[in-house]
C-alpha cells in the first residue's frame, strides 16, 4: 500500500477556505452557491406576513385573517383570502408562502372528497389534522403554518399546525408575524361560552390589534363561521364592521 508522500501531505496540510472541504465532489462545486439559493428561495416567492386567529365555541367555530400579501419590502397583495373551505364543515387559515399555502389547500381538498368517495363518510377534523400535519412533515409545504378549525360528530375543534407538522387542538390560537398582538387580545376576551357573534367580535378585535401594529398585516379581514351546516366566509375592507 502507498504511503502519502512528504509533499502530498504538506499540500493538505495547506488546505484552507473553500478548498478545506476535501471531502466534498470534485465537480460541480460552485463558491458561494448555498448561500445563492438560499436567497433566491427567500426572494422568490410571495409571502403572507400575516396574523392569523381561530377560536372555539360551543356553537362552532371562527377563523379570521387579514388581507395583505407582501413581496419583500412591498405589498404585492391587497386583497389575498387567506382561510378556505377544504371540507363541508372545515376551513384552513394560511401564513407563510402562498404558492405552498395554495398547493397544500388543494391537496387536503381532493384527500377529502377521496376520503368521502371511498368510505361515504365524512373525514373526522382529528383525521384531518393528522392528514395536514402529516404532509407538512413531508417537507413538500414548505414555510406555512395554518390553522385549522371545523366541527364533526365530537363537536367543535381548533387545531394549531406549525410548519414542521406539529399539530395541537386549543380553544384559540393565532399564526403569523402579527400573533404576538393578536394573542393578547385572545388572552383578554376569551371565553369558553362565547357566542358565534362574540367570538367573531373578538377574532376582529385580535385583527384590528395586529393590523395596527404588524407592517405584514393589513387591507381587511377575512372571516370564516364554521358550524355542523357549513363553512360560510366573509370579507370586509373595513374590520369596525364586525366590532
Amino acid at each position: 500500500m502507498r504511503t502519502p508522500t512528504s509533499g502530498f501531505a504538506g499540500e493538505l496540510g495547506q488546505l484552507d477556505g473553500e478548498s478545506s472541504n476535501v471531502f466534498g465532489p470534485e465537480l460541480g462545486e460552485f463558491s458561494g452557491e448555498g448561500q445563492r439559493d438560499e436567497a433566491a428561495a427567500d426572494e422568490a416567492g410571495m409571502k403572507t406576513g400575516t396574523t392569523t386567529v381561530g377560536l372555539k365555541t360551543e356553537d362552532g367555530v371562527v377563523l379570521a385573517t387579514d388581507m395583505r400579501a407582501s413581496l419583500g419590502n412591498m405589498v404585492s397583495s391587497k386583497d389575498v383570502q387567506k382561510v378556505e373551505e377544504i371540507h363541508p364543515t372545515g376551513a384552513l387559515t394560511i401564513a407563510g408562502s402562498v404558492s405552498a399555502a395554495q398547493n397544500l389547500i388543494s391537496s387536503l381538498q381532493a384527500e377529502v372528497r377521496l376520503y368521502e368517495a371511498r368510505r361515504g363518510e365524512d373525514m373526522s377534523m382529528q383525521a384531518l389534522s393528522t392528514l395536514t400535519g402529516n404532509f407538512l412533515r413531508s417537507g413538500a409545504f414548505l414555510i406555512v403554518s395554518p390553522i385549522l378549525g371545523g366541527v364533526d360528530d365530537e363537536g367543535s375543534h381548533i387545531y394549531s399546525i406549525d410548519a414542521l407538522g406539529g399539530t395541537t387542538e386549543e380553544n384559540y390560537t393565532v399564526t403569523g408575524s402579527g400573533s404576538q398582538f393578536a394573542l393578547g387580545v385572545l388572552e383578554q376576551h376569551y371565553e369558553e361560552d362565547l357566542s358565534l357573534e362574540e367570538a367573531e367580535s373578538v377574532a376582529a378585535q385580535a385583527i384590528k390589534s395586529a393590523v395596527e401594529r404588524d407592517l405584514a398585516s393589513g387591507n381587511g379581514i377575512n372571516v370564516a363561521v364554521v358550524t355542523e351546516d357549513g363553512v360560510d366566509i366573509s370579507k370586509y375592507k373595513d374590520i369596525d364592521q364586525l366590532l
